[in-house]
């Protein structure tokens, strides 16, 4: 096991200090530049629930997106359905639908699959030479992103793991697909093992470039002619918008049934500003959880408020809150349990985001 334990804890960190000279070499003059931008939308309610807080101590099939080390904490099984409003005051109707499923295959190891899906509804096809909307059609564009996930538990305190992201951004004549890769890590300690700690990396992989037809017309070879040919146009390739993320948490044991835990997550974006995520969360008996959290950029206050900013780059920003209520479906000690969660966060334009997510658990 040590030797195990080793061998990951050498790749881990290869695989970081190759990510964080790109991490920390990006700046705000690059926002906007970077394609698939999906990939930092968190589709599940309950780490949404007090902005992305609690990435060093999230578990489940949350830990897909927060940090893939906690799938590890897992008892046998955990499936998790969510849907998300994305931008809800926006008017354009975009529903986020995910499904994540986590087996221990192990002693200590676990493995994990998930699909995230938008709904995008459909866009009129306009031209230049025809630009009214309402002759042409309509087209749907098709985002889709797979993970592939394995963790392991090295001892009683630490786990690492990985995750395999397949992105696929489509319409009927053009798209692209690339791979992105994850790697996270987990460390708990302190006397009744209260104090958390984590590191995560994510999207790093090659550039995405896009191909299809759609990226060629029929052209004339000279004015006043029936020749034609096929212009075909060069697409340029875009990187990813990779993401390192130092988390930090503590549980203030409340008796035997209650705790209270204060979470913060710094987050550095290779490709906008920087964000500081503070976080509560409240546990009774795990039946009840109730959080809330706050996330911070520079800027975010400018111009006398929150509201009033222009210097912010990143969709999310301010408050969040969430719960989740469980219940266990048997009675024995470890048997299924099922959950139901509920996430707000707040954003700099329209109107924020609702998450509702639907778990089993044994």
């Amino acid at each position: 096991m040590k030797r195990s334990f080793r061998y990951i804890t050498m790749s881990l960190a290869i695989l970081m200090g190759f990510a964080t000279s790109q991490a920390f070499a990006g700046n705000p003059d690059r926002s906007g530049q970077a394609g698939a931008p999906e990939l930092l939308i968190n589709p599940w309610a309950a780490s949404a629930g007090w902005g992305n807080a609690g990435m060093s101590m999230v578990h489940g099939v949350d830990a897909m997106y927060g940090n893939v080390a906690g799938i590890a904490g897992i008892g046998k099984f955990d499936m998790n359905f969510t849907h998300t409003s994305w931008l809800a005051g926006s008017g354009a109707d975009i529903r986020i639908s995910s499904v994540g499923l986590l087996a221990r295959v192990g002693e200590t190891s676990v493995l994990g699959l998930s699909l995230m899906s938008f709904s995008i509804g459909e866009i009129p096809i306009t031209t230049t030479d025809n630009p009214d909307p309402h002759t042409l059609g309509t087209f749907k564009p098709n985002l889709m992103n797979i993970n592939v996930a394995f963790a392991k538990s090295f001892s009683n305190s630490i786990s690492g793991g990985f995750n395999l992201k397949i992105i696929s951004e489509s319409i009927k004549d053009m798209g692209g697909v690339g791979v992105a890769l994850d790697a996270g890590i987990q460390y708990v300690t302190g006397p009744f093992e209260n104090v958390h700690f984590g590191i995560t990396l994510k999207n790093i992989g090659p550039t995405m470039k896009f191909s299809g037809d759609g990226l060629s017309y029929k052209a004339f070879l000279m004015q006043g002619t029936s020749q034609q040919f096929t212009v075909i146009q060069r697409a340029d390739e875009f990187e990813l918008p990779t993401q390192l993320s130092i988390a930090a948490a503590y549980d203030f044991l409340l008796g035997e049934t209650s705790k209270l835990t204060l979470a913060g997550n710094f987050s550095s974006n290779s490709f906008t500003k920087d964000q500081i995520t503070l976080g509560l969360q409240y546990n009774w008996n795990d039946i009840l959880m109730l959080r809330a959290g706050y996330t911070y950029e520079e800027g975010i206050w400018a111009k006398g408020g929150i509201d009033d900013s222009d210097d912010c780059m990143n969709v999310n920003r301010g408050l969040s809150a969430g719960l989740s209520v469980q219940a266990p479906l048997s009675k024995e000690e470890n048997g299924m349990k099922l959950a139901v969660d509920y996430a707000f966060r707040d954003t700099y334009t329209f109107k924020g985001h609702h998450s509702v997510g639907v778990r089993i658990i044994f």
